[in-house]
């Protein structure tokens, strides 16, 4: 099928819930796509931040192949070696001690909620308010739009669940003030990917943890963009001297397989016991397979110190673009989470790089986002800045 057959199927008989480009991808390996009229794409979007080793990575694709093999699924009723060896690897390489795998980033949200309100429940009185952060993301439950902090996911779903309470980001005076005798913990992302890539102020983050253990409540921090390594470390907050009581990973986790994870600290995860949360799907073996193949690839394949060094030499060409466009006005970023500022229509600039054979997307209208495999080289940075340049000449 072509394009604009794929495209008209899709139109007639698909929920209209994604505003999609007018391509249908059909193949991937690497940071190259190609669509179904067989035209080449440079994908500086990897499904967004998840296929982090590229797509097709061979280890991955192996380790769901030789597993689709020989089991799929029999349900957490039963134990499960490679989800036991999971679990350990990011304990292993983590602030906690015990996980709880699901099917997706919202999943692992609406866990960690249930966790914190369960876990206050018990041992702290009752309480059960989350504060989280304005311009945030947290996924599209009723549960996690309402810890998002943005009403444009809200609207049309009221009433939403009680319990959430909004403060600005990067404001800890304002975090401190908006604790009451209600609330049991604060859940936020380390880095507003979503919200238009919005890096934490220094020392902001270690003033949210000590405000947290001043006034005995969890802190929740939302990986599922920043983790499994896409600022250069395998977790986000490691690069900003904390620890939290509860952390989310899904997207990158399994690259591209859904899977979603909640870990915590024992005295936390303790309080969740036969009955309280469960997953039909969660932690089946071929998820596992990719997890497990993934983590082996982020851990011995060198691909966080290419995050790095790339990283690095992305923000450099694009500060270059910067100098040159007037219309940039901002670039920032961490890893190989990465946005710009312009004063451009970043609609109108998404659609001509994909005319151009670049994959990239805004988070509005006045911000790009790119989030490509951590694997990507140099010369495939220096492809995609030069279609850039291009595209703001043009503009």
């Amino acid at each position: 099928m072509t394009n604009v057959e794929i495209k008209n199927l899709s139109d007639k008989y698909v929920m209209g819930t994604y505003k999609r480009n007018p391509i249908a991808l059909v193949k991937g390996k690497g940071v190259k796509v190609w669509d179904a009229d067989g035209k080449e794409y440079l994908d500086l979007l990897a499904g967004i931040a998840v296929c982090s080793l590229g797509h097709s990575n061979p280890k991955v694709v192996a380790a769901i192949r030789k597993q689709a093999g020989i089991l799929g699924h029999t349900s957490n009723l039963y134990y499960n070696e490679i989800q036991a060896l999971v679990a350990e690897t990011l304990v292993k390489n983590s602030f906690a001690d015990k996980v709880f795998f699901c099917n997706s980033g919202a999943e692992a949200n609406e866990a960690a909620i249930k966790l914190a309100r369960r876990y206050a429940f018990e041992k702290m009185d009752g309480r059960y308010e989350l504060i989280t952060m304005e311009n945030s993301f947290h996924g599209r439950t009723l549960a996690t739009i309402t810890a998002t902090g943005q009403k444009k996911f809200q609207l049309g779903f009221e009433p939403l669940p009680d319990g959430f309470k909004y403060v600005p980001f990067n404001d800890a005076a304002a975090l401190e003030a908006a604790i009451s005798d209600k609330t049991c913990g604060v859940m936020l992302e380390p880095i507003q990917a979503e919200g238009g890539v919005n890096i934490p102020a220094p020392g902001y983050l270690r003033a949210v943890r000590e405000i947290c253990d001043s006034k005995g409540l969890l802190l929740i921090l939302d990986e599922v963009q920043t983790g499994m390594g896409r600022t250069g470390s395998l977790f986000a907050y490691e690069q900003f001297g904390i620890k939290p009581d509860i952390m989310t990973l899904a997207k990158a986790l399994g690259n591209g397989f859904p899977v979603g994870a909640m870990l915590a600290t024992d005295p936390v995860a303790s309080v969740l016991v036969p009955g309280t949360h469960a997953s039909t799907f969660g932690g089946n073996y071929l998820a596992m397979s990719a997890c497990l193949a993934s983590l082996d690839c982020l851990l011995n394949d060198g691909v966080l110190e290419n995050c790095r060094a790339a990283g690095e030499h992305f923000l450099k060409k694009l500060r270059g673009l910067k100098r040159k466009h007037k219309s940039i006005s901002e670039v920032r970023g961490m890893g190989l989470i990465v946005a710009v500022d312009t004063s451009a229509d970043c609609f109108e600039i998404v659609g001509k790089c994909l005319e151009k054979g670049l994959l990239v997307n805004c988070t509005s209208a006045t911000t790009l986002r790119f989030v490509p495999p951590l694997t990507i080289r140099k010369s495939e940075i220096n492809k995609a800045v030069g279609i850039l340049d291009e595209v703001f000449s043009e503009l």
